[in-house]
């Protein structure tokens, strides 16, 4: 039985190190615990981390670039931003969320590991799976609201091409039933490209990324051509000033943006696991993120007050805008793009995670493509329609909650690889029951009491929408709107302290 304190590993023949620092299984070891591996966890072979920094920069321009990220900027304006304001926001959220996107996604490159795998370390084998399945329940329901806002482009778009009655169909459960059915065709298109593996989806995303950004470029012209300029809602002044008023929307919106990626941070090693090197992964990320949502967020607001000069009223959503076009080539290229960048960012954010996830709770009946599917039939039965039914809701409750918890997982995984093993791990121990990572029958309380600890402190305060005015638990309410910021520094700050003082006492 290993001790139940975190180490440093020492020499290991199991595994071997190539001069560039990636870590790999030595030649004849082999993982045969049916119960913790299977060949979607286990490690990538050397030979097959291909990536390269513009597999990493496609990867989060097909991300970023989708319906709720250009958006998100409207969500600010509507709060009294004027547009700079919102597009700072988004891009200080943006910088600070890729700091643990780079920090956990060195172990994805280095050991060649999913998320679930990773966790092992600092959770426990089994315990692993708690923050895996937070974050399985967070991506499925991501899952199925990225869904039903591309049925819901398919919808608008072809009724426009079809006619009034597309649009006017009988309802069905309070929508038309050809709106249902345009969920439903965006759905299966999804499952058929996610069932053909990671390979699949890289390939998808390098194209798909420089189609969307010339989409989002047409869009941008169309209106400026139409709208003969830019300027209403670049002219309009911020309603919060720079004051008092301000800071009380800033640091609630921010944490807000950050739990828009918060997922993201926790299971981009899903995608470093196949870098061909950690300057790879890093300029990757760094150009893609950061830059890219800022952008696209200038973009959104730029077309939106073309809208505002040609209709009389700013027009956020991009499915909406293009449905006024009187062009038949034009509606078919808009929802084409449409389609492409809410396929992007669905099918990379929101299903490769969980496919990992529930392939890691039970290894021997569920491989990616299982794991891919059950995602798939969870995202619709969540409703995601209702979960999108009040945007203030849907954008900083369940944003700022959500931020909260996979904040304070971020920090447990950060303090473990980072403080505690200094990047050093056992590769062949990770998938071992009784090993080096097994703890007290496959958990470690440390990292649970951190991870319960840490969430009741980011996420403990919350109110408005579903939750109490004074706040869930009332004197929690002023750390409330900084959940994420909250739950990453408190767990990070725990787990380091019982850790480093669990291996004094064992030394």
């Amino acid at each position: 039985m290993s001790s139940d304190a975190p180490s440093i590993p020492g020499p290991s023949t199991t595994q071997q190190t190539c001069p560039d620092g990636r870590v790999a299984l030595a030649e004849g070891v082999v993982l045969d615990d049916s119960r913790f591996v299977n060949d979607d966890l286990a490690p990538v072979p050397i030979e097959r981390r291909t990536w390269g920094v513009y597999n990493y920069l496609s990867l989060w321009v097909g991300m970023a670039h989708n319906i709720p990220s250009w958006t998100l900027a409207s969500g600010l304006v509507a709060l009294g931003m004027d547009w700079k304001q919102a597009v700072l926001t988004i891009a200080l959220a943006n910088v600070i969320v890729l700091v643990p996107m780079v920090l956990t996604g060195h172990a994805g490159t280095k050991y060649g590991i999913p998320f679930p795998v990773f966790a092992r370390a600092s959770f426990g084998l089994r315990g692993a799976n708690l923050p895996a399945m937070v974050r399985a329940v967070v991506a499925c329901a991501w899952f199925g609201i990225q869904t039903w806002i591309g049925g819901e482009g398919i919808f608008l778009l072809a009724g426009k091409l079809l006619g009034s009655g597309w649009q006017n169909a009988s309802h069905v459960g309070g929508y038309p039933w050809t709106q249902w059915l345009s969920f439903l065709i965006f759905w299966l298109i999804e499952m058929a490209i996610i069932a053909r593996g990671m390979e699949t989806l890289r390939r998808f995303e390098n194209w798909a990324a420089p189609f969307v950004i010339v989409g989002a470029l047409a869009l941008l012209v169309w209106m400026s051509v139409k709208a003969g300029g830019f300027g209403p809602l670049l002219d309009q002044p911020s309603k919060l000033g720079w004051g008092s008023d301000f800071w009380k929307v800033f640091f609630p919106a921010l944490m807000g943006m950050i739990g828009f990626w918060s997922t993201l941070s926790l299971n981009i090693p899903d995608f470093t696991r196949f870098g061909g090197s950690q300057k790879a992964q890093i300029r990757g990320q760094a150009l893609g993120l950061p830059t890219t949502m800022t952008l696209f967020a200038l973009l959104s607001v730029l077309v939106t007050s073309g809208s505002q000069a040609v209709y009389g009223a700013p027009i956020w959503d991009p499915i909406a805008l293009a449905a006024k076009m009187d062009s038949t080539v034009g509606i078919l290229f808009a929802l084409l793009t449409v389609m492409i960048a809410t396929l992007s960012v669905n099918i990379a954010a929101n299903v490769v995670s969980p496919a990992y996830d529930l392939s890691n709770l039970v290894p021997r009946f569920v491989t990616f493509r299982t794991g891919a599917m059950i995602t798939g039939v969870v995202g619709i039965v969540i409703f995601p329609w209702k979960l999108i039914s009040d945007p203030q809701i849907y954008i900083f409750t369940w944003l700022g909650v959500v931020g909260g918890l996979l904040g304070t997982v971020a920090g447990i995984l950060i303090a473990d690889y980072w403080i505690v093993r200094r990047t050093h791990l056992d590769l062949a121990e990770l998938y071992r029951p009784n090993g080096a990572y097994w703890y007290a029958h496959g958990w470690n309380w440390r990292a649970v009491t951190a991870f319960v600890v840490g969430g009741l402190l980011g996420v403990g305060g919350s109110y408005g929408g579903p939750f109490p005015a004074d706040g869930l638990i009332p004197f929690l309410k002023p750390l409330a709107d900084y959940g994420w910021a909250v739950g990453l520094a408190s767990s990070l700050t725990l787990y380091t302290v019982f850790s480093l003082d669990a291996r004094r006492r064992a030394a």
